[in-house]
């Protein structure tokens, strides 16, 4: 396996140095798989990959980057899910917003919110729902300060589903049309994290029936395959509907949503690229394989 002064480097970095460093045939498939768990593709889409490249080049292997590149690209493309994130701007949209502490949650929020906003000139209603955390809660509400926008909240500890309910009860009351709703990301004891959402869930679908209704998960580009258990996780535990990649402005290079949309079938609509409100755009998943692959 390639060495650490390499690990952050993305694909096409390493793909340089795994035509300078390996040998043909099976050394070159072996270096290459290495290489693609390195770069936080799981094990077995590592093996899906380099099995798709011997049935492409045969056993002496491909013959240059470039070859490898233009393979891998049309492979991705089909491993790749994408959702539009576009609304019904006249029908009760909420946002179940997911994630574990640490990966940019809240500021995620704030992000959708601001895009929903702009794209439709129309006021979201944000949910302190992470009642377990006092930052998160007065993380939201300077949020909320900053981007003139209404955030429903109660004290530390209070129930969380309580929070969710006042806040669709606060959207109708005021004529919004979108509700963002953060939530708890505690992972010590998943147990209790399951139970609570699973709660939020129910509430959610019996008090706004009738209204688009979406599970969004936040999942921080840098954590590589920790980013697919948590997606894992939160999928088993209420059902994904769409991703936001955040912090891809590092050097890792998110290779992980290679592995979640095709193990987990799950699709990306969010990519974030830095910290201004505006850094938050739809995912494309062509732009997402060329920066993978450095094409």
């Amino acid at each position: 396996m390639r060495g650490a002064a390499v690990a952050k480097a993305g694909l096409g970095e390493r793909l340089k140095k795994l035509f300078t460093g390996s040998g043909n045939g099976d050394d070159f498939y072996e270096d290459f798989e290495d290489m693609l768990i390195e770069g936080d593709i799981g094990a077995s889409v590592a093996m899906e990959l380099s099995d798709s490249l011997k049935d492409k080049f045969g056993r002496k292997g491909p013959g240059s980057r470039e070859d490898v590149s233009s393979e891998l690209k049309t492979v991705l493309s089909g491993m790749i899910k994408t959702a539009d994130p576009a609304i019904d701007p006249e029908k009760t949209t909420i946002l179940m917003v997911l994630g574990v502490n640490g990966v940019g949650k809240t500021t995620s929020i704030a992000k959708i919110a601001d895009f929903y906003r702009r794209k439709y000139n129309t006021e979201p209603v944000l949910s302190a729902g992470d009642t377990f955390r006092a930052a998160a809660i007065d993380q939201l509400k300077l949020h909320g300060e900053r981007l003139g926008l209404r955030v429903v909240h109660q004290q530390p500890g209070s129930d969380p589903g309580a929070v969710i309910y006042d806040s669709i009860e606060s959207a109708k009351a005021q004529g919004s049309k979108i509700i963002i709703a953060d939530t708890a990301g505690r992972m010590h004891n998943k147990a209790n994290l399951v139970k609570e959402l699973q709660k939020i869930d129910k509430i959610i679908n019996s008090k706004a029936s009738g209204a688009e209704y979406r599970k969004i998960l936040v999942i921080d580009a840098t954590t590589g395959q920790n980013g697919f258990r948590q997606a894992e996780m939160f999928h088993e535990a209420v059902g994904i509907d769409q991703i936001v990649l955040t912090k891809y402005d590092s050097s890792a290079k998110g290779g992980v949503a290679v592995s979640i949309s095709s193990k987990l079938g799950l699709p990306f609509s969010f990519i974030g690229t830095g910290e201004k409100y505006s850094d938050l755009k739809k995912f494309d998943a062509e732009e997402y394989i060329n920066n993978l692959l450095d094409i």
